[in-house]
């Protein structure tokens, strides 16, 4: 974001700002198309007027924006994956043998299984 323009900054805010929007008011049951299309348009047009003179603070603005939807989106890929490693049985650490686990099994090499190559 440092080196992009003031224009650019004011479209990535516009975007954050609409999707923080759309979650807010589906979570809420209170989402209208014509509610989102208003705000989109009024934030598009504020931010692109007042560009140049609140670059450092759209900048600002959209750095701690991307820390927490990234934040977010980790918190819940981490979650999904244990949730799908629980039911699948799948035990990541492997600190003891079970019969319900998906993972292969392994086979044991011993001395006389290991050939040397040259």
């Amino acid at each position: 974001m440092i080196v992009s323009s003031s224009r650019f900054r004011s479209i990535a805010i516009t975007i954050g700002l609409s999707f923080w929007f759309f979650i807010i008011m589906s979570s809420l049951g209170q989402f209208k198309i014509e509610y989102f299309a208003i705000f989109v348009a009024s934030t598009l047009i504020v931010t692109q007027v007042f560009s140049s003179k609140l670059a450092n603070v759209l900048e600002t603005f959209a750095i701690i924006n991307t820390k927490i939807f990234l934040g977010i989106v980790f918190v819940l890929v981490i979650s999904l994956y244990g949730i799908l490693f629980r039911l699948l049985g799948i035990n990541l650490l492997r600190l003891k043998k079970q019969d319900s686990s998906y993972w292969l099994k392994i086979e044991e090499f011993t001395p006389s299984t290991i050939f040397k190559q040259y």
